[in-house]
C-alpha cells in the first residue's frame, strides 16, 4: 500500500507539471474535473511522477515505454514530450481511433498489437527488455500510483470543509489506490466498475488478482485484465467498498452529463457518475459526495 508522505513527495515533484483541475457542483454532489488535465487525463499526474522519479538516477537513452488502452499511453507521451525523451507506446487494434491520433500527434511512436490491453502490456514488456527503455506501468507501479493521488491531496485543499465519499471509476486501480493513499481517515473512497470488466471486484471477491474477461462500453479505459496488486491491497487494508454498473447506465450517465452541462467524458470515467444516476451508490441524507470524472478522450460524435 502506498504511503501519504509517498503521495506528498510526487505531489512536489510534479508540482507546475500539471494543471489543478477545478471542482463544479452539480446538485447535492460535486464533480472533480480531471478530465481537464494535460493530456486528457488523470495518468498524466502518474506519468510525470514516474518518469521524473526515474530521471533522478538517469534515463536510459531509449527514452520511456507503456502500454495502454489509450489514456495511460497519451499520459506517458505527454509526460515525455515535456521532458524531452522518447516514447514508444503500444495499444490494443480496439483503441479509440481519436486515441491513436492524439498519440501520433505528441509525437509517439505507435505500436498496436492485439485485441486487448493485456495483449499490448505483453508485447511492450519484451520491447522494453530488448531497448532498454523504461517500462511504465499503466497503474500498478509505485511511483504512478503515488502520482495519481496527487489528485485526493488537492481535492482535499479545494474542500476544506471536508467531504465525506469520492466515487473513482476502476480499470486496473492505479487511480482509486493513490485516491485512498491521499484521503486516508479523510473520506471514504468508492470503487465503481462496470459489471463486464470488473477486475478489482473480482479480485476482492477471490482474495487476490485474477483474469477475468472484459468487454462492454468502458473496456478500452477500464478494460484490465486482471487489478494491479497496489489497488488490491490497498483496497483491501482499506476496505473500500465495490459497486457495479451495466453499460446502459454509463451510456446514460455520460449522455446526461453532456445534455445537463456540455461536459464530454470517455464511457469509462462516466462509470463514476452512473454510480449515482442509477442508484448502485445511494448517499445517505446529508452525505457529500465527490465524484471524480477523469478522463476525456473520446469521440463525442455518438452525442450530438
Amino acid at each position: 500500500m502506498i504511503a501519504t508522505s509517498e503521495v506528498e513527495n510526487a505531489a512536489r515533484r510534479i508540482a507546475g507539471r500539471i494543471r489543478r483541475t477545478p471542482v463544479f457542483r452539480d446538485g447535492p454532489a460535486l464533480l472533480k474535473l480531471e478530465f481537464l488535465q494535460h493530456a486528457g487525463s488523470f495518468k498524466t499526474r502518474g506519468m510525470f511522477n514516474r518518469i521524473l522519479a526515474a530521471a533522478e538516477h538517469g534515463l536510459p537513452a531509449a527514452g520511456v515505454i507503456a502500454a495502454s488502452g489509450g489514456n495511460a499511453g497519451l499520459a506517458a507521451a505527454y509526460a515525455a514530450r515535456e521532458l524531452g525523451v522518447a516514447a514508444e507506446i503500444y495499444v490494443p487494434v480496439t483503441a479509440p481511433p481519436v486515441k491513436v491520433a492524439k498519440l501520433a500527434k505528441l509525437g509517439a511512436r505507435v505500436v498496436q498489437v492485439g485485441h486487448e490491453y493485456a495483449e499490448a502490456y505483453e508485447a511492450a514488456v519484451v520491447q522494453a527488455e530488448v531497448t532498454g527503455a523504461l517500462f511504465c506501468h499503466a497503474y500498478d507501479d509505485p511511483d504512478m500510483v503515488a502520482g495519481n493521488g496527487t489528485l485526493g491531496l488537492e481535492l482535499a485543499e479545494q474542500l476544506p470543509d471536508g467531504f465525506d465519499t469520492v466515487l473513482v471509476a476502476v480499470g486496473g486501480g492505479g487511480l482509486i489506490a493513490g485516491v485512498a493513499a491521499a484521503l486516508h481517515d479523510r473520506a471514504r473512497v468508492v470503487a465503481v466498475e462496470p459489471v463486464t470488466s470488473a477486475a478489482l471486484h473480482a479480485a476482492l471477491e477471490a482474495g487476490g488478482p485474477v483474469d477475468i474477461p472484459v468487454s462492454g462500453v468502458a473496456s478500452d479505459s477500464l478494460g484490465a485484465r486482471r487489478a494491479g496488486t497496489i489497488a488490491y491491497r490497498t483496497a483491501t487494508a482499506a476496505r473500500l467498498p465495490s459497486v457495479l454498473v451495466d453499460d446502459q447506465a454509463i451510456v446514460e450517465a455520460r449522455r446526461q452529463l453532456w445534455e445537463d452541462y456540455r461536459i464530454v467524458v470517455e464511457h469509462g470515467t462516466a462509470a463514476a457518475q452512473a454510480a449515482l444516476t442509477s442508484g448502485a451508490y445511494v448517499p445517505e441524507p446529508g452525505e457529500r459526495v465527490v465524484v471524480l470524472l477523469c478522463g476525456a478522450n473520446t469521440n463525442p460524435a455518438d452525442l450530438a
